[in-house]
C-alpha cells in the first residue's frame, strides 16, 4: 500500500538521518568528488563534479510545476503530494515500452531499495512516465512488478501537457522521448535543492548518495 499522506512521517527521515550519520559505505563519495575535476554544466545548473565515471552531480533549486498526475494505483495527486510527503525523494523518468536506458534505471531504483534493507520505506522513490499516450496506470503497475516496485515506489502518468510540463521543469525533456538521457533527481527536504546525478548511477552509488545528502541536512 502507499504511504497516507496525512501521516506524520518525520520518524523516517529521523530514522534515515541516523543511517546517514553512521554509514561508513557513504565514505568513498566524497573522496571521488574531490579527486574529481569540476567541469560545467551543459544545463546551466553550476558547477558540475565527475563523481563516477560517465556520471555528472550537479545541484539545482528546481521549481514545482502545478500538474495532478494519476499514480499506477489509479489516484490523482498533486506533483507535490507525489514528490512531498516528508521523505527524502528519488525521482527518475521512464517509459514502459523502453528497452534501453528505462530497464537499467528501474533495475537500479529495485537494487537500491534492496541495499537499503529495512531503512528503504523511510525513501519515496517516484518514476514519471515520459510516454503518457501509452504508459496507462494499469501499464504502468505492470511494469512495476517487473522489478518488485510496491509500498514506497509509486509510477505516475498523466496527459501529454502534464508529463511535459515535469520534464520541463527539471530539465529532462529532449525533444522525442527516444532522446531521453539516464537522470536521477533526489531532494532529501522540502526546500532543500534538488541533487541531479546524469549518467548510469549504480546501487552503490546511489545509496551512498542518499546518505551523504541525509547527513548534510
Amino acid at each position: 500500500m502507499h504511504p497516507d499522506l496525512n501521516t506524520a512521517t518525520q520518524p523516517r527521515r529521523r530514522a534515515l538521518l541516523g543511517l546517514a550519520l553512521g554509514g561508513l559505505a557513504a565514505a568513498a563519495l566524497p573522496r571521488l568528488a574531490r579527486a574529481a575535476a569540476p567541469v560545467v554544466d551543459d544545463n546551466c545548473h553550476g558547477v558540475a563534479v565527475q563523481i563516477a565515471p560517465g556520471v555528472k552531480r550537479t545541484t539545482a533549486p528546481y521549481p514545482m510545476p502545478a500538474v495532478t498526475l494519476t499514480r499506477d494505483d489509479g489516484q490523482r495527486q498533486t506533483l507535490a503530494q507525489a514528490l512531498d510527503d516528508g521523505r527524502p525523494v528519488v525521482l527518475n523518468f521512464i517509459y514502459t515500452s523502453c528497452n534501453t536506458i528505462c530497464p537499467v534505471t528501474s533495475q537500479v531504483f529495485m537494487q537500491t531499495r534492496e541495499q537499503l534493507g529495512a531503512q528503504r520505506d523511510g525513501i519515496n522513490m517516484v518514476s514519471v512516465s515520459i510516454d503518457p499516450e501509452q504508459d496507462t496506470p494499469r501499464r504502468l503497475k505492470a511494469y512495476a512488478k517487473r522489478f518488485a516496485s510496491f509500498g514506497t515506489w509509486s509510477h505516475y502518468t498523466g496527459s501529454a501537457a502534464e508529463s511535459l510540463a515535469v520534464q520541463r521543469a527539471f530539465a529532462a525533456w529532449r525533444g522525442d522521448k527516444m532522446n531521453h538521457l539516464p537522470l536521477t533527481l533526489i531532494r532529501v527536504a522540502a526546500g532543500q535543492p534538488w541533487i541531479r546525478l546524469d549518467g548510469y548511477v549504480s546501487p552503490d552509488l546511489l545509496v551512498a548518495e542518499l546518505r551523504k545528502s541525509a547527513a548534510a541536512v
